[in-house]
């Protein structure tokens, strides 16, 4: 056996195992049109994405795929009119496992059930569901998290002491968002929510801006790692105190 011949083969071996974990992070999945076009899809996945660093790719009919969102297979929600199932190709790929539990746990039953696009939620769980309890923590690094919202956010939002004095006034600071119940909601998924999906993009999740759409200023560029070490260090801040509620005599 030549050298070259050897060394493209220790390569190749070396190679596989890092394949195959770049694979178990990529879920390729299908939808009927009429299921995308509700907004559900691009609702739910960031928050999925977010929580287990596996990216769902939506593909088109004909397209290979890993999952599918149809009329057979798990019971996860009702909505426009039919119960929709889940479809695993391959029940030993990790991603569209994790996908799956996450889809029928209560974090993805809420995401699912929370989506109401015009104040009417879409879809609600399918009769006689079992829900499955997935404990949800915050992994990232609150030390990164920190320098992660100086350098992203503390152009209009006062992440810090001292940067309250160089925010936009009218924008909340990090303190008053964190008084909020949904505080880690709006955290996690910020980069799709108005106005930050204009100029903000996430690694992996977020597709590129339309050429006819840039961003109308100098763009937000950030990993998933980088959002969950956002959330942990949001989580180490005391709550500003906003007072009791107003009462009316």
């Amino acid at each position: 056996m030549g050298v070259k011949r050897f060394f493209r083969i220790l390569l190749a071996m070396w190679l596989l195992p890092v394949m195959a974990l770049a694979d178990d992070r990529l879920v390729r999945l299908h939808a009927p049109q009429v299921l995308i076009e509700t907004g559900l899809l691009k609702h739910i996945l960031p928050r999925f994405s977010l929580k287990t660093q596996v990216r769902v790719q939506v593909v088109r009919d004909g397209e290979a795929r890993d999952a599918t969102l149809g009329g057979s297979g798990t019971p996860l929600f009702f909505g426009l009119g039919q119960t929709w199932h889940l479809t695993v190709k391959n029940p030993d790929h990790l991603g569209s496992k994790r996908f799956s539990d996450w889809l029928g746990s209560q974090v993805g039953q809420r995401a699912i059930t929370g989506f109401a696009p015009n104040g009417q939620a879409l879809f609600a769980p399918p009769a006689d569901q079992t829900v499955a309890v997935v404990d949800v923590s915050l992994d990232g690094d609150a030390d990164i998290g920190h320098k992660v919202s100086r350098r992203a956010c503390a152009r209009c939002h006062a992440v810090d002491a001292a940067t309250r004095w160089n925010s936009i006034g009218s924008t909340p600071s990090f303190a008053v968002l964190r008084s909020f119940e949904d505080w880690e909601e709006r955290f996690s998924v910020f980069y799709i929510l108005k106005p930050h999906g204009a100029f903000t993009q996430i690694e992996d999740v977020t597709p590129p801006f339309p050429a006819d759409r840039p961003s109308p200023i100098v763009p937000i560029a950030l990993t998933l790692d980088e959002v969950e070490a956002l959330l942990a260090y949001v989580a180490t801040m005391k709550a500003a105190d906003l007072g009791g509620a107003l009462v009316h005599q």
